[in-house]
């Protein structure tokens, strides 16, 4: 199975810890858990900083499936849930798969950390996964809701540990069943 991971850095698997940032080794990176777990051939695409993109780049024809976790970043950079909600759902209209082989994931909440210094962005964080939910009813695609997931972030309340990562990659595993 060909699989495109399509996100922003906890799909990158960004590892915090470091001054200048990095990258937590492929073992503990949710992405190549998955491809270790499954034998797919999995393609990583998460961009640090990634906000949802204005429109869907060209995923090959021969993709299996994609899976889309976007939203925090657009979040942290002040757009409303109900906006970036909006953006998604412009960016999922343009993909050009079938609908059945579209994975949207809510991403875990927020929690009080470094880079989220208000409960408003926690509730924000919350309310956006509940939109995606009902998005991807709307547009027939399938849907994950991390937050059911237990991740443990990191002290900036956004990147996932790499405890988090080992528990994102078995939910989504569970998922996938």
């Amino acid at each position: 199975m060909k699989v495109i991971c399509f996100g922003d850095s906890n799909s990158y698997g960004y590892d915090p810890r470091g001054y200048f940032g990095g990258r937590y080794d492929a073992d503990s990176r949710w992405v190549d858990i998955l491809a270790a777990e499954t034998d797919w051939t999995v393609y990583n695409m998460g961009q640090n900083g990634r906000e949802i993109p204005s429109s869907a780049p060209q995923f090959p024809a021969d993709t299996d499936l994609l899976i889309v976790m976007l939203g925090t970043n657009d979040l942290l950079q002040g757009k409303s849930p109900e906006e970036a909600t909006q953006k998604l759902e412009r960016f999922l209209s343009g993909i050009r798969l079938e609908k059945s082989k579209i994975l949207l994931i809510a991403p875990p909440p927020m929690t009080l950390g470094e880079w989220v210094p208000s409960q408003q962005l926690i509730e924000d964080s919350h309310t956006f996964a509940r939109l995606c939910q009902a998005l991807a009813e709307r547009l027939g695609i399938r849907f994950a809701d991390a937050g059911r997931w237990d991740i443990s972030l990191a002290y900036d309340g956004v990147h996932f540990t790499e405890q988090g990562h080992k528990a994102f990659a078995a939910g989504l595993l569970e998922e996938l069943k």
